[in-house]
C-alpha cells in the first residue's frame, strides 16, 4: 500500500491543524499509525488505530489534544491536532501494518508515507 500524508504547515501555539493520510488500498485492512520526528530526535509514536476494532491509542504527550480517525470509504486516516505547542514541531509520518495490534515501535510498521512538516511557533 502507498501512503500520502498531507496537511502540515506553520501555526501558532494554541492553534489547531488536521493531517490526512490517503492510502492506495483498502485502509481498513491495516492498523494505521502516526509518528513524528523532530530534528535530532528519534521517531516517536503519536497515535494509532486498530484495523479490526477501530480502537485508538495515543502517546501521553498528545492525549486529550489529538484525535485520530479513519474514513474507510475514502481510505484515509486523519489526525486532528488541537492546542498545539512548540514541542509538537516535527515531521509527521503515517504508517501501516498488517496486524491488528497498534504498535508504538516504528519498525513494526511495514509501509510509510512521506513526512508532512508541522511547525508551531510560540
Amino acid at each position: 500500500v502507498q501512503l500520502q500524508a498531507s496537511g502540515g504547515g506553520l501555526v501558532q501555539a494554541g492553534d489547531s491543524l488536521k493531517l490526512s493520510c490517503a492510502a492506495s488500498g483498502q485502509i481498513s485492512a491495516y492498523t494505521m499509525g502516526w509518528f513524528r520526528q523532530a530534528p535530532g530526535k528519534e521517531r516517536e509514536f503519536v497515535a494509532g488505530i486498530s484495523r479490526s476494532t477501530g480502537s485508538t491509542r495515543y502517546a501521553d504527550s498528545v492525549k486529550g489534544r489529538f484525535t485520530m480517525s479513519r474514513d474507510s470509504a475514502k481510505n484515509t486516516v486523519d489526525l486532528q491536532m488541537n492546542s498545539l505547542n512548540p514541542d509538537d514541531t516535527a515531521d509527521y509520518y503515517c504508517a501501516a501494518r498488517g496486524t491488528a495490534i497498534i504498535s508504538t515501535t516504528p519498525r513494526a510498521y511495514d509501509y510509510w508515507g512521506q513526512g508532512t512538516q508541522v511547525t508551531v511557533s510560540s
